[in-house]
């Protein structure tokens, strides 16, 4: 075989791609001397990264940076490579695209295109002894989350994706737009957002603090907005919006999103981190309920996507007013 000897057709998975591990290429039957000759000056292929091979001699695509740096993240740990390679998979093992490229991939446009990017981050497990090189950024984490994927490419979870891009970003704007974008989008909850950069120990970053202050005021907002088209759409009695009920004596109950004062039930929208919604709602709720008042939480999820089963569960709770006793008298206040 000289180095314009064609690739051997034995069928391989993914075989349209023209990226190659060393271990797919030798599955195929091409020895480590006949992929380095095809690699020489001027020849066929060219070698991507350590390991990794381009099988084409103009420069690198998108596909080909991206599959190449998932290649080289996901190759088996070296006392593992003597094995028989698994043919059953594109050969990526567990790596996924993270950060930045991610983001590009899941089509945010405020992120650059893979192209334009210096580096490509990838994710793997803690475990790994692997270095970043050339274009390839390693990041490691102690779980893996569950990847998405795009085109056959494995992609870390939107939440993650942003954090990891926004741990390597000090442009205040950039960070702002990227985290409205996931929202705006949706591509993900705020909640879930924060939860990602506290757990990043991003927050501790005042450009990160504000972006985030600035995602909060925008959740809140969209999810708003569902919830007063949802009451609309589905015919619901209009509520008192924005309230805040106490005893008459002045015993502070808590704020809440809607309030129906004649069937007693008051509506929570959670746009507060996960631990807050709970610890809060469920003090707040204890406390109402004793006196009679139904209490429903509404997620901003659950406002994007299933909004005739909250307003069946809605004017359950309002109809069911008639068949209990009354409430205890509140006072209701502008919030």
């Amino acid at each position: 075989m000289n180095r314009n000897t064609p690739l051997s057709q034995r069928p391989v998975h993914e075989v349209t791609h023209r990226v190659r591990s060393a271990a797919q290429l030798r599955s195929q039957g091409v020895t480590a001397a006949q992929t380095a000759a095809q690699c020489l000056p001027g020849g066929p292929w060219q070698q991507l990264l350590p390991g990794v091979y381009l099988l084409h001699p103009a420069p690198p695509t998108n596909d080909d940076r991206v599959r190449g740096a998932l290649l080289y993240a996901g190759r088996p740990p070296a006392g593992a490579r003597r094995t028989v390679p698994d043919r059953s998979g594109p050969g990526y093992g567990e790596a996924m695209v993270t950060g930045l490229a991610a983001l590009a991939l899941y089509g945010f446009t405020s992120a650059p295109p893979v192209i334009a990017l210096h580096r490509i981050d990838v994710l793997v497990p803690r475990t790994r002894r692997l270095r970043s090189t050339r274009f390839v950024q390693v990041t490691r984490a102690a779980v893996l989350p569950r990847p998405q994927r795009r085109l056959g490419v494995p992609l870390a979870p939107v939440e993650r994706a942003l954090a990891d891009a926004v741990a390597s970003l000090a442009d205040a704007s950039t960070v702002r737009r990227i985290l409205t974008e996931a929202v705006r989008g949706g591509h993900c909850e705020p909640a879930s957002v924060v939860r990602e950069l506290n757990d990043a120990k991003l927050l501790g970053r005042a450009h990160v603090a504000d972006a985030v202050d600035a995602l909060l005021v925008e959740g809140r907002a969209m999810a708003e907005g569902r919830l007063y088209e949802m009451v609309r759409t589905h015919g619901l009695p209009q509520p008192l919006w924005n309230v805040e009920l106490s005893l008459p004596g002045g015993g502070f109950l808590g704020g809440v999103d809607a309030y129906w004062p004649e069937q007693a039930v008051a509506l929570e929208l959670g746009t507060r981190s996960p631990r807050e919604e709970h610890v809060a709602f469920a003090a707040e709720r204890e406390h109402l309920e004793r006196l009679g008042v139904t209490v429903v939480r509404v997620t901003p999820t659950q406002l994007r996507d299933s909004t005739d089963q909250l307003s069946v569960v809605l004017r359950t709770a309002l109809m069911a007013a008639e068949d209990r006793e009354p409430a205890a008298y509140v006072v209701v206040l502008p919030r």
